[in-house]
């Protein structure tokens, strides 16, 4: 899978995509991260700080990501495109919320997904309408940037490709059912989350109390921990 992100400050991603399993992906190829600083396209800047933003027509509060070093960041981003199986995500408040299962037909479909990060008061609505890109936003909330956003996307597609984590451990994540078993009325169901998790010391001492771990999981009867599990 090959990921292309668009982002003013590219620097911020470096230690995230070196580390843990992302790293690991990356190091075996399972991935591949390209970025794009819209600065780069910037031309006729006789400084070193080259503008990429400007104030919003209409008036109101704040800059705005301009069009133009964006989309010519794209054209770069798609001349070296290797499949025509392509994604284009924008990252917005307004978008639509990302969960699992946006993440499981990603990790599916595609081999080349472009992320375009917004800052300030976001990006030039023309951009999403040239690019026909579609809007994500990975929860009810407003962030200082859409870099934050971009890790969590990356994370959740890149884990899910063959080769990335055992399919074992995949199984048994929260969520994972919900991409199988449809309800009656052909909606996801809502029991989809993991049980809750134990390891050693089997009675843990805090403050004067003790917490002990369920005695079925110390049984060793597998049909009523299963039984455990899915209740």
């Amino acid at each position: 899978m090959n990921f292309h992100i668009i982002t003013i400050f590219p620097n911020i991603f470096d230690s995230y995509i070196n580390e843990s399993i992302l790293g690991r992906a990356i190091k075996n190829k399972i991935v591949n991260i390209k970025f794009y600083n819209p600065r780069d396209f910037v031309a006729g800047s006789k400084s070193n700080y080259k503008p990429v933003d400007g104030k919003p027509y209409g008036g109101g509060a704040g800059m705005v990501l301009q069009a133009e070093p964006i989309l010519k960041a794209f054209t770069k981003i798609e001349k070296n495109l290797k499949s025509k199986k392509k994604k284009i995500v924008i990252f917005s408040a307004k978008g639509k919320f990302f969960n699992q299962k946006i993440a499981y037909d990603w990790a599916n479909k595609y081999e080349e997904i472009i992320f375009i990060t917004g800052r300030y008061e976001g990006i030039d609505e023309r951009v999403k309408k040239a690019l026909k890109a579609e809007e994500i936003s990975i929860g009810p909330y407003v962030l200082t940037d859409g870099d934050v956003a971009t890790m969590v996307a990356l994370s959740a597609v890149s884990r899910l490709l063959p080769g990335a984590i055992r399919m074992e451990s995949l199984k048994e994540e929260s969520y994972w059912n919900l991409l199988l078993k449809k309800e009656k009325d052909g909606k996801v169901g809502e029991n989809g989350l993991e049980y809750p998790q134990y390891t050693r010391p089997e009675v843990l001492k805090y403050k004067g109390k003790k917490y002990k771990v369920p005695k079925v999981l110390l049984s060793g009867h597998h049909a009523k921990i299963n039984e455990w599990k899915r209740r």
